[in-house]
């Protein structure tokens, strides 16, 4: 996944309102994760109907469901998802912003900043 390109020209107080909840990012993850099409992980197959969760997909040969945040930095995330946007935002726009001041801006521990920041600095770096 691709997160240099994910915020390119969208201003702050513009992030804040597309990102306001987790159902507008996940609507947003979902449709940046297959954007060309779906495939199944497990078996290749390119069928799917809705699967369980929000915005997850279900492989209608294996019946393997994949949510929307699966494979991307966001993937196990503990925090609510919204503050992660807004974390990775951050990252995205000023890579050199240290953890410790993430941690004093959104008032969680330094090390899942720490952890986050590494996810996403690993996505930019692919690029």
């Amino acid at each position: 996944m691709q997160l240099k390109n994910f915020f390119p020209a969208i201003e702050a107080d513009g992030f804040a309102k597309k990102f306001a909840t987790e159902e507008d990012c996940l609507e947003f993850l979902a449709s940046v994760k297959w954007e060309d099409e779906y495939q199944c992980k497990k078996c290749g197959h390119k069928n799917y109907c809705k699967g369980k969760n929000p915005h997850s997909r279900r492989c209608t040969r294996c019946k393997h469901d994949e949510s929307a945040t699966a494979h991307t930095p966001f993937h196990g995330c503990r925090i609510p998802l919204n503050l992660a946007f807004r974390i990775a935002y951050q990252v995205c726009c000023k890579p050199e912003i240290s953890t410790y001041k993430l941690s004093d801006i959104h008032q969680i521990r330094q090390m899942t900043c720490w952890k986050l920041k590494k996810k996403v600095l690993e996505c930019i770096d692919q690029t």
